[in-house]
């Protein structure tokens, strides 16, 4: 078991292979989709069988609210993007996770959604860690 891991929980081997661990929140697990197309996160609820938000326990559906803020502004931050865009489907990976993704006007994408568009780009390994530093450093 990974620190910061709840007993029972696991992840979505979907989620996990197209995303690295940024950090462990109180909640959830923050993770960075490697996409070099758009600077994307994952806020995952560390809870065993939950799959909509309404599966959560009100004190954890509080907790993920604040979470979302939380990530929401350093991930604003590190972008310097004008909007942060947040979904929550799960109808592809059975497993509650709320996406966000960072959108500038004039981005690559604009003003169309970008979730799951194309194939995704990965990204370079050298500008990987200075990334996660940053979003670390943001939180």
């Amino acid at each position: 078991m990974l620190p910061g891991t709840k007993s029972g929980f696991e992840l979505d081997a979907r989620l996990e292979s197209n995303s690295v661990s940024v950090l462990w929140l109180g909640l959830c697990e923050l993770r960075l989709i490697d996409d070099s197309r758009w600077l994307r996160l994952l806020l995952i609820p560390q809870r065993s069988g939950v799959e909509e938000l309404h599966d959560l326990t009100p004190l954890d559906q509080a907790m993920l609210t604040f979470e979302i803020s939380l990530v929401s502004k350093a991930l604003k931050q590190v972008a310097q993007c004008d909007t942060v865009n947040m979904s929550i489907a799960c109808n592809a990976v059975r497993q509650l996770h709320v996406e966000m993704v960072a959108r500038s006007q004039g981005d690559a994408g604009w003003p169309d959604p970008v979730w799951d568009d194309e194939p995704r780009k990965p990204r370079d390994r050298k500008s990987l860690r200075p990334l996660l530093d940053k979003l670390r450093a943001a939180m």
